[in-house]
């Protein structure tokens, strides 16, 4: 792992938090010496983007329920992540708010009872636009990684997806699969 390089897995941000009460991203930050923090830029209802649509099974333009959140490691902002949620998941819940939740919004979720089951990702390249390459304080020649999650339940019903943008050159994505 080159100097400033952060290896994320997924498993932790897909998974109800068994810390305390801490999220998911400043658990795994703190696990390896760091101070992981976020700031919720945006939150609440919107329509779905042809993408959106895509990953959570609605209509384009069908109302959403989004938290946009720009991620930080030791103050260095280092991702920028947009969650979005069907109508029906997340109406009237926190996850219409920008104030942080105890725990995270996997374990919200899970207290309305939408555990997930599956997860799917798809893993990308590309040049920033000017307002992410800003943001993330990256130069005009540095690419990012994109990660499109969607998440299952156990009917297969997707219940949360995640559109994250991350300089490819501070981040390593790794998978671990059980066999078997």
């Amino acid at each position: 792992m080159g100097s400033g390089e952060w290896v994320g897995s997924s498993m932790s941000y897909v998974r109800p938090s068994a810390s305390g009460g801490q999220d998911a991203w400043s658990a795994e930050a703190a696990a390896r010496g760091g101070r992981g923090s976020q700031r919720i830029v945006q939150a609440g209802e919107m329509d779905a983007s042809s993408v959106v649509a895509d990953l959570l099974g609605v209509a384009r333009g069908a109302t959403v329920i989004v938290r946009r959140r720009i991620m930080y490691l030791d103050d260095q902002p280092t991702e920028l992540t947009d969650t979005y949620y069907p109508l029906h998941v997340a109406a009237g819940t926190p996850l219409c708010g920008t104030a942080k939740i105890r725990g995270g919004a996997v374990a919200l979720l899970a207290e309305l009872g939408y555990v997930g089951r599956r997860v799917r990702e798809d893993v990308g390249a590309r040049m920033p636009d000017r307002e992410e390459r800003d943001v993330l304080q990256l130069e005009p020649h540095q690419p990012a990684l994109t990660l499109a999650r969607v998440t299952f339940d156990a009917d297969e019903r997707p219940i949360q997806a995640d559109l994250m943008v991350m300089p490819a050159h501070r981040q390593r994505l790794r998978y671990e699969l059980a066999i078997g």
